[in-house]
């Protein structure tokens, strides 16, 4: 049935390699089990309900993306698209999490109409290649603010704005010290990197910080790790999204903003990997149309369980280069997901100080990008850098994306090079300034 459903022989691979590929990619995804509820929580979500719903939505697109697309790509809500949602909408902007939620269903259905009439081309075509390595910059530096701001690294200030926080004693020591431990084991290449980072940092706070003594106990007795789910918790937030309230023409910006960063974040991912594994057949990925609609219906399915956007997960590289080449790789993603439901306890302990040095080390992996832009030709290059910046400075990825928007064909047009301009990256040029107009 193996053979049949993944055709093991023919991409030369066995059960036992997919199997150990998909518990590699786990390993180094697993972060996200805790992550996730801990920045979509601050939203007013429970934190059970969203540790469920995050667990539940990877399991799903991952398996989705085994059976449908036959690709070893797993998939769980996005970083960077889980701040946006939390940082911007929910708590900058003023919308309720429900509404969020219905501006991320409306993004997927987009998402999956654009898949099936392939004008997901077109788009893709009209955004300038430097921009698209801008944008997975700029959220990375996004990422990494937020994370320096959870651990206290950093602080706010009215003469400076931000100033460095008290980083030899409490939560921002213990996170230096995450810090550090991540960075070392990463740097050791060690499969899993990020989440023993996670769970060490998480020890050393339950044996040396005070602060942590009400978890302490949980923490050092293995007993106390394993638990049914909360899934009660999980029903305050499960089908609660508001699509009507999402419709609202204001809202437009928004769900542009989460189609947008999820559509090449995943296009992205997929092409990278791809080009690792071998995948690529004469410079296009086969199953192409599957993964994405794999990766579009886990983001609509995602917004009713409760969470943020899905999308797919560069960490999937770790897994490719232990052997996986099947999507039976995405389904033993799915299965470790499915089994980490029973160790909520485990991870409800998990401090921001353990966390936040997880959103600076995926910061940093996401700057990769950077050197592709070309920085001699500054027609491509202040635009990108406007589009990086403006993400952390403004809080806001939308920002960020409308800003490059405006000006990169602004300035291409004024230098005589407006033939090398997307006639649909003008369009964008105008809707974006009209937004800004209008909508604020």
């Amino acid at each position: 049935m193996l053979e049949r459903l993944f055709k093991l022989k023919e991409n030369n691979t066995t059960v036992r390699t997919e199997i150990l590929a998909g518990l590699t990619t786990f390993m180094t995804m697993a972060y996200i089990i805790v992550v996730n509820p801990g920045i979509i929580s601050e939203t007013g979500m429970p934190f059970d309900g969203v540790m469920i719903a995050t667990i539940l939505s990877a399991a799903f697109a991952s398996l989705l993306m085994g059976l449908l697309a036959n690709y070893p790509f797993a998939l769980a809500p996005g970083m960077g698209l889980n701040a946006y949602f939390t940082y911007s909408v929910v708590l900058s902007m003023g919308y309720s999490w429900q509404v969020a939620l219905g501006a991320v269903f409306i993004s997927g259905i987009v998402f999956i109409i654009l898949s099936l009439l392939k004008v997901r081309e077109m788009i893709i075509d009209a955004v300038p290649h430097s921009i698209r390595f801008a944008i997975s910059a700029g959220i990375g530096l996004f990422i990494a603010f937020i994370g320096m701001k959870n651990a206290g690294i950093i602080l706010s200030d009215s003469a400076t704005y931000v100033k460095l926080g008290n980083i030899t004693s409490g939560t921002a020591l213990l996170a230096m010290i995450g810090l550090i431990i991540t960075g070392i084991l990463l740097a050791l290449k060690v499969r899993g990197s990020i989440l023993y980072g996670i769970l060490a940092t998480t020890l050393v706070g339950a044996i040396f910080f005070p602060e942590l003594v009400e978890t302490r106990n949980t923490v050092l007795n293995p007993l106390a790790w394993v638990s049914m789910p909360n899934w009660k918790s999980f029903g305050e937030i499960f089908l609660k999204l508001d699509i009507r309230g999402a419709l609202n023409i204001g809202f437009f910006n928004i769900i542009f903003a989460f189609l947008f960063v999820d559509m090449f974040d995943t296009i992205g991912t997929l092409i990278g990997i791809s080009e690792r594994a071998g995948f690529l057949k004469n410079g296009k990925l086969e199953r192409g149309t599957e993964a994405l609609l794999a990766d579009s219906i886990g983001t609509v399915a995602g917004s009713m369980l409760g969470t943020s956007t899905v999308t797919s997960y560069v960490e999937s590289a770790a897994g490719v280069a232990y052997g996986g080449r099947t999507g039976l790789t995405a389904v033993s993603v799915a299965f470790f997901f499915l089994i980490s439901l029973i160790f909520s306890p485990l991870a409800k302990v998990i401090p921001s100080a353990a966390t936040a040095p997880a959103l600076i080390v995926v910061g940093a992996m996401m700057m990769t990008n950077v050197g592709k832009i070309d920085w001699d030709d500054f027609s491509e290059a202040l635009p990108a850098f406007i589009a990086m910046v403006a993400m952390p400075f403004t809080f806001s990825i939308a920002n960020g994306i409308a800003l490059a928007f405006i000006i990169y064909p602004i300035i291409k047009l004024l230098t005589g090079k407006g033939k090398d301009v997307h006639a649909l990256a003008y369009v964008l040029c105008v809707l974006f300034i009209l937004k800004f107009i209008y909508l604020g």
